[in-house]
């Protein structure tokens, strides 16, 4: 990755935060916990998990830059989802969530040096890991699931005849 595609990447990551509160502002809340079958998740459900895949992500982008060569944590989503009841978490506590953990991890990432960035680590699904995989990867997430809340909010549209 070059130099100006890692800034670009890095200030989407920064500016994921507020795409996904402006975003949020065209959804009724009560279509937040609308699921189009049980196996999906509803707008709460992804905003839940973005907040604990962010924690997740703050620990390996620390990971990355300060124990190159270690072993990073997988996750299971779906059994995360379950286990921890996302139905009933709160939208407001996880957005605040979310929104610190990407602005500290933001900041961290502008003053990062060149060299940092091909340190790897070692992801158990996806093998080797460096902080430019991490960064595209992270730096697409939050859109990502942006794009899954508004198809949410077209099949609870048009569940409704609206």
């Amino acid at each position: 990755m070059t130099s100006q595609e890692r800034k670009q990447k890095i200030e989407a990551y920064g500016n994921a935060h507020t795409e996904l509160t402006d975003v949020l502002k065209q959804f009724p809340k009560e279509v937040w916990n609308y699921k189009s079958s049980p196996d999906r998740w509803s707008i709460k459900e992804i905003l839940v998990h973005l907040a604990d895949s962010e924690a997740n992500a703050f620990i390996r982008c620390r990971r990355v830059i300060s124990e190159p060569g270690t072993t990073l944590m997988a996750y299971d989503q779906n059994q995360w989802s379950k286990a921890l009841d996302y139905t009933h978490q709160t939208a407001e506590d996880t957005l605040e969530l979310l929104k610190w953990l990407r602005v500290t991890t933001y900041n961290l990432l502008k003053s990062q040096p060149d060299s940092v960035w091909s340190n790897k680590v070692i992801h158990p699904e996806h093998g080797d890991y460096t902080l430019d995989k991490w960064l595209d990867i992270y730096s697409r997430h939050i859109s990502s699931h942006i794009n899954q809340m508004k198809k949410n909010y077209e099949e609870w549209k048009s569940s409704r005849n609206l």
